[in-house]
């Protein structure tokens, strides 16, 4: 049982079935057109701590003063994913930190029982719970599916690996954006971007992501993230749109490591997909500009790449400084 605040997480039980099937309902209440048909379509509500552990799975509810305010379930899949399940908090405590308490406390658990992967589906019209799923790192992965229930739900799949990397689409791309916003924002305070001044406004990062993912969907640009425990910590990003002459040529725009989570294998990994993607495209050659005197050049230099030379003040800083740009460049096999 865990204690936090005035909160207490503990794990479900059958009894706690009249609790769980209000709260839901609570939640589904603020939504036009969502109904509940529990013995029609959720029996399983009755028994729900039973279900999940028939299923390997585990079940937890949140209580004030004996009332179930909140809950998520969680259950393994297969090839390594567990899926993250009946996620609900009590809409008087939205924006409170319980729905991030009670996501914390079913991801160290799927983590722990060997998680490779977290999976999770919502449904269309549950936005706000979009934007939570998004703060915490999980990005649109796969077609929408059909429920065929009396609400006529569509749902939208969200998933993370919890270590390792992957390439992103428009839909991913777009989801990403809050938690690649919060990144590029830490990356140019701590001096690793020639293109945006400090202190970077949430907004413009976010709108800069924006036209990002509008270009992958039009096939000019390759976005690559890369997540440490669950956290999205580093993005890549690949120019395709290059002129007609120089159709055997990609240009990586940018290459971003949460500063926290430096030293860590993330750049390298995150630098591999995008010559894979370079590669896909039928790209032999990768230019990049990396800051002068940043690390970034010793990791380039590990990597293969080669210096071309130098411009000086390629960039200026907001209070007029001076900065220097190296150019690199690496043929690809």
């Amino acid at each position: 049982m865990t204690a936090l605040s005035n909160w207490i997480i503990r794990p479900g039980h059958d009894t706690d079935g009249s609790g769980i099937i209000a709260l839901i309902g609570s939640c589904w209440s603020r939504y036009p057109g969502v109904h509940m048909d529990v013995d029609g379509e959720m029996p399983e509500l009755h028994g729900l701590a039973s279900y999940y552990e028939q299923r390997n799975g585990a079940l937890w509810v949140s209580e004030d003063s004996g009332r179930i305010i909140g809950m998520i379930a969680t259950r393994p899949l297969d090839h390594g994913t567990w899926e993250i399940c009946r996620v609900y908090v009590a809409p008087p405590l939205h924006g409170g930190g319980l729905g991030h308490a009670l996501l914390d406390h079913a991801e160290r658990h799927a983590i722990a029982a060997g998680a490779e992967r977290l999976a999770l589906w919502s449904d269309t019209r549950f936005d706000r719970a979009h934007r939570f799923y998004e703060k915490r790192s999980y990005i649109r992965h796969g077609p929408v599916r059909v429920l065929k229930d009396i609400s006529n739900s569509l749902e939208f799949p969200y998933a993370k690996p919890v270590n390792g990397v992957a390439s992103l689409d428009i839909a991913a791309a777009t989801a990403a954006g809050i938690r690649l916003a919060d990144l590029l924002a830490a990356c140019v305070e701590a001096g690793a971007s020639l293109d945006f001044l400090s202190p970077l406004d949430l907004a413009r990062a976010r709108a800069f992501w924006h036209r990002m993912a509008a270009d992958i969907g039009a096939g000019k640009r390759a976005l690559v993230a890369g997540w440490r425990n669950g956290v999205l910590l580093a993005t890549g990003l690949l120019d395709l749109a290059t002129p007609e002459a120089q159709q055997h040529r990609a240009i990586v725009r940018m290459l971003l490591v949460h500063p926290e989570a430096r030293r860590i294998g993330l750049g390298r990994q995150i630098m591999h997909r995008l010559e894979r993607a370079a590669a896909t495209h039928r790209r032999t050659l990768l230019t990049l500009e990396a800051p002068a005197g940043n690390p970034a050049e010793r990791f380039l230099q590990s990597t293969g790449w080669m210096e071309a030379g130098h411009i000086p003040e390629a960039a200026r800083g907001a209070d007029a400084s001076a900065h220097t740009a190296v150019i690199f460049w690496k043929r690809l096999g």
